[in-house]
């Protein structure tokens, strides 16, 4: 496997040898801090034991104050340490500080901040924010006043303990995504004595005109980043965004697709990449996530037992299980072109008479009213007929078992004459009450508006036809262990799967393949995902490992679902040891991707802060 060197940071900026720890302190600051709503609290928490081990104590985290998840999630403590003492004195001071540790592997120190009392002056704020840094929060969003309420009890936060309470200190503190990243406009205008680092792990203006545009990276450089605010709504944030990329001491971002918008919407190069990564649990035997993958799998047979059998069925040990999800966006998350290679891949494999059946399941959110009741019912028989054959079942294994030893002829009974009319007849009824001429259902819940997915489908005559070989299930919900279709955590189906499709268009990172790299299962990603770009710059033999690369910068749409398509039929048509032996090799490539390993550029960013502040480094 050929690995090499990811350009970590301007390295001539940074020639100096490793500090000493226990002369900074680092605040690490993220509106998921303890608050999960997407990818960050990922970033966040993946990387605790990491961050922990580097810094020990002198590592603290703040995040929003929510009762739910802080009853959950914090402990609150006190002790005689600096970030307690700069608590305890805003306390005071009537600003709700809450100390204590994040009940996460690490258990960093953790500061939560209740905002809602500078709700009561929100609109000060705002006018501050338009007086001193040219802000328009007009017709904001309620979020946008969370976020300053939120970030103005950090400034005052930060101010108290950088001036009171670590006078022989050098303070660093890390802002991610423009939720937390108000602070660093009036910390730099007021020349706080920290130095101050902001990561944008994607930048609204890009997700919201990626979307909606044909040609986003084409046209990318001749945008005007006001203009686009305007015309998308979203000034706050976007002004929130740029202001604090120009004001901090290093600005970075996940990957060199997004470093592009930054240069055009921030009016300022990133001056450093930090791609994301996973705290990644190693198995003793290498067989072990092997076994998994069967554990699981043998869940998902059920679950399509249930939804397809009551009308076709076919052989589920040549079956292929293949899923896409996060949240929707229909163009953003490339779910329109893995729509159209797996229509094209139907076609393909009927074409070529193969008789493996794939069945892709596509979970994301949208509104739904509920799961729809023929689902739920076809589930519930399906169990039903599973406990009357588990009855039977037991009933023959005893009978067996007594006319095995009580008979001295050594051939085999007539098994049939072990069960009981009652259970022969209960057998019967269920099965024939079961099985229906309907076809499956393309979606598993009742959606309160359709959306692209099933207008693809009526579309496409995507029905889940008997004699398509590409089967779908449209999961308009995140899956948990709650959920009565699977029963399975996220993490569980998808080690039951074997393919993870995420080509997408808009992907500052892309958690979703990673999370299968890590589970030892193949993936599809893109070069306009950073973590497709990430894999093309450390790796030549990607596809070797069981990483799929769709170009998107440089085909057209047509061409790249054809690409699509081609790569996901090599796939269906690979044997079954060779697909074994590429789950090993995704497996022992993705320690590449610990945070053990990835946290270094963290350490630069830092060092890198520190020496454009002034700070002389030991």
């Amino acid at each position: 496997m050929a690995v090499k060197k990811f350009v970590k940071a301007e390295e001539e900026l940074l020639k100096v040898e490793p500090r000493k720890q226990s002369r900074e302190v680092l605040f690490e600051l993220a509106w998921e801090v303890c608050n999960q709503v997407g990818g960050i609290y990922t970033v966040i928490r993946s990387k605790v034991p990491a961050m922990v081990e580097k810094w020990g104590d002198d590592y603290c985290l703040i995040g929003p104050y929510f009762e739910q998840t802080a009853s959950i999630e914090f402990e609150r403590s006190t002790d005689d340490s600096p970030f307690c003492k700069a608590a305890e004195e805003l306390n005071k001071n009537g600003i709700p500080v809450h100390y204590g540790h994040w009940l996460v592997t690490g258990r960093p120190r953790m500061i939560l901040i209740d905002f809602e009392k500078a709700l009561e002056s929100i609109d000060n704020l705002k006018f501050d924010l338009w007086e001193n840094h040219k802000v328009s929060t007009i017709n904001a969003e309620p979020l946008v006043n969370q976020v300053i309420a939120f970030g103005h009890y950090i400034e005052l936060y930060l101010t108290e303990f950088v001036n009171n309470h670590a006078k022989k200190l050098n303070v660093i503190a890390h802002f991610h995504e423009w939720m937390s990243a108000v602070p660093i406009l009036n910390l730099a205008q007021n020349k706080i004595d920290l130095a101050t680092v902001f990561t944008t792990h994607a930048t609204m203006l890009g997700r919201y005109i990626a979307g909606n545009v044909a040609n986003f990276y084409e046209d990318l450089p001749s945008y005007n980043w006001e203009e686009q605010a305007r015309n998308y709504n979203i000034e706050a944030q976007a002004g929130i965004e740029h202001h604090a990329a120009q004001a901090c001491h290093v600005l970075t971002t996940v990957s060199e697709i997004t470093a592009k918008e930054c240069e055009v919407f921030f009016e300022r190069k990133c001056d450093l990449i930090l791609p994301n990564g996973l705290n990644i649990t190693r198995y003793a035997a290498t067989h072990e996530f092997q076994n998994l993958h069967i554990k699981f799998k043998k869940k998902i047979n059920q679950f399509v037992m249930g939804h397809f059998f009551q009308s076709y069925s076919w052989d589920l040990d040549n079956t292929l299980y293949f899923f896409t999800s996060g949240r929707y966006e229909f163009k953003n998350k490339g779910y329109d072109i893995t729509l159209e290679a797996l229509k094209r891949l139907n076609f393909k494999l009927v074409k070529n008479n193969i008789d493996t059946t794939v069945v892709m399941f596509i979970i994301t959110r949208n509104p739904v009213h509920s799961i729809k009741p023929e689902v739920l019912q076809s589930r519930a028989v399906m169990e039903e007929i599973k406990e009357t054959c588990e009855s039977i079942e037991e009933q023959i294994g005893e009978q067996l078992f007594y006319a095995s030893a009580a008979n001295e002829d050594p051939t085999l009974p007539d098994l049939n004459t072990f069960v009981e009319d009652y259970w022969r007849l209960r057998l019967r009824r269920t099965i024939q009450t079961w099985k229906t001429n309907t076809l499956p259902e393309t979606t598993t819940h009742s959606l309160k508006n359709p959306d692209q997915i099933t207008e693809f489908f009526d579309h496409s005559n995507l029905k889940n036809n008997k004699e398509d070989r590409v089967k779908f299930v449209y999961h308009p919900d995140f899956i948990s262990t709650t959920n009565p279709l699977f029963g399975l955590e996220y993490g569980q189906f998808v080690r039951g799967c074997h393919l993870g499709v995420f080509p997408s268009y808009y992907e500052p990172w892309g958690y979703t393949p990673l999370e299968c790299v890590i589970r030892g299962i193949p993936t599809v990603t893109s070069d306009l995902s950073g973590f497709g770009d990430f894999m093309l710059q450390i790796m030549k033999d990607y596809e070797n490992v069981g990483v799929y690369v769709v170009d998107r910068k440089k085909k057209s749409y047509e061409e790249a679902a054809e690409q699509l398509a081609d790569q996901l039929f090599n796939f269906v048509t690979m044997n079954r040891r060779d697909r074994i032996m590429q789950r090993n090799r995704v497996e022992n490539f993705s320690d590449i991707f610990d945070w053990a390993n990835l946290r270094s550029y963290y350490d630069t960013a830092h060092d890198l802060a520190l020496k454009k502040k002034g700070v002389k480094l030991k």
